[in-house]
């Protein structure tokens, strides 16, 4: 545990209007969250509670931060990629009072320091995105994790895979809530929301034309289905490498080409992995790629581009503009990669709309709300969301945008649960 405890640390503590003002941008985006804040704020029910949280640190971020601190909650935080820290928001939490160590362009040592030190505050719950938050509670402070926290949450599909790696392993020491398999999570955060976010990334950190670009995704779950929509949209030629036979018939049918990506390495000018899975493109792959094509990533980890293996066949990059580096191979063909192999949409753009992280972090609010009540009594185990949850955190995005649905009436309703109905 950290003996001295700082108050924040971040790049630039001047950068704090800059970063407020961003954050009251997507405050007016994030109209379910708000009404949280508006209704919890009164009976702070996080009151007494610490909350640590490892998370990137963006806008979409703060809102919810500052929405768990009006509702009573001390909270600590640090970001969960060295280079998605927005640093004029961190800096605004900051001057806000929250002690945030967060600053983008963390290296290894820093960014696990960072974590510590959200966790020497001693937290009774954890919010994660990736999971080395919870991880780091289990490795280096394993009586912490038995003992003050109760219960935490993870965020997104690789935090989710680790967390259910540990329970099966019988390792994981408390409960945590799989915010990321909440159907108003990943059908629109994940899809939407880094469907859009990614090609942001791509276009800030290269400004080329899509249309007619033979675009790979690689991995079709719920991101890699965002990208290629948003990809097809604007005119690409999506092709898409998988491992999993069911998503690779998904693809097909949603009109896509598929094939290996030994196949796909030669035919493609832009390069996007989405996998959660490490070498996913090695060195055969970028000894076969075109002159000038471009490599990115949108998982959660920097190891599905095997960056090593392009350095030992091109050497050192060079920095062509913001978030991209020439790779130049033997015989003088050029490889780009963008944001260093990290998740491009929060490197080299400003990461998911504001829009969807309403409903994700609207999850993260009532996931904590229901472990700070009931977390003490639950067995070491991943939860889901309920359904109820779901659906309420749904209707409520509805009705914040002015749309209406309809009812089942009474008889509908029991006609449903007739299993005697028939011809």
């Amino acid at each position: 545990m950290s003996t001295k405890q700082m108050e924040h640390k971040v790049a630039d503590l001047s950068l704090a209007p800059a970063g407020r003002e961003k954050i009251q941008w997507a405050e007016s985006r994030m109209p379910v969250l708000m009404a949280l804040r508006e209704k919890y704020g009164q009976t702070r029910p996080f009151a007494g509670f610490r909350i640590a949280g490892c998370l990137h640190v963006t806008k979409e971020t703060a809102v919810l931060v500052e929405t768990l601190v009006a509702a009573g909650a001390e909270v600590a935080w640090s970001g969960c990629n060295p280079l998605s820290t927005q640093d004029d928001v961190a800096a605004a939490l900051a001057a806000g009072g929250v002690p945030i160590f967060a600053w983008h362009g963390m290296n290894t040592a820093e960014f696990y320091w960072a974590i510590d030190e959200c966790l020497g505050r001693r937290p009774n719950l954890t919010l994660d995105d990736g999971a080395d938050l919870i991880f780091s509670a289990h490795a280096r402070h394993k009586e912490l994790a038995k003992t003050s926290i109760i219960a935490g949450t993870e965020e997104t599909t690789t935090g989710v895979h680790r967390l259910r790696a540990m329970a099966e392993d019988g390792k994981l020491l408390y409960p945590v809530v799989a915010v990321n398999d909440a159907e108003t999570k990943w059908d629109f955060d994940n899809v939407y929301g880094t469907g859009q976010s990614s090609i942001d990334g791509i276009l800030r950190a290269t400004s080329i034309l899509l249309a007619g670009k033979n675009f790979v995704v690689a991995g079709y779950g719920h991101c890699g289905r965002g990208v290629a929509m948003r990809a097809a949209g604007m005119g690409a030629n999506v092709i898409v490498t998988e491992v999993k036979p069911t998503a690779a018939l998904k693809a097909i049918l949603d009109g896509h080409r598929v094939m290996t990506m030994d196949e796909a390495a030669a035919l493609g000018d832009v390069f996007i992995t989405a996998t959660g899975m490490k070498d996913v493109i090695v060195a055969r792959h970028f000894a076969a790629m075109k002159d000038g094509a471009v490599i990115c990533n949108t998982g959660h980890y920097d190891c599905e581009i095997k960056i090593d293996d392009l350095t030992a066949l091109a050497g050192a990059g060079r920095a062509i503009r913001p978030n991209n580096e020439q790779y130049t191979l033997p015989d003088g063909r050029r490889v780009f990669l963008l944001a260093k192999g990290r998740l491009v949409n929060l490197a080299a753009a400003e990461g998911h709309p504001s829009e969807v992280m309403d409903m994700s972090f609207a999850n993260q609010f009532h996931a904590l709300l229901w472990m700070s009540r009931e977390g003490k009594d639950l067995a070491p185990a991943v939860y889901d969301i309920t359904e109820e949850q779901d659906q309420e955190i749904a209707a409520l995005k509805l009705e914040t945008m002015g749309r209406r649905i309809d009812t089942l009436t009474p008889d509908q309703v029991a006609y449903a649960r007739d299993y005697a109905a028939g011809t």
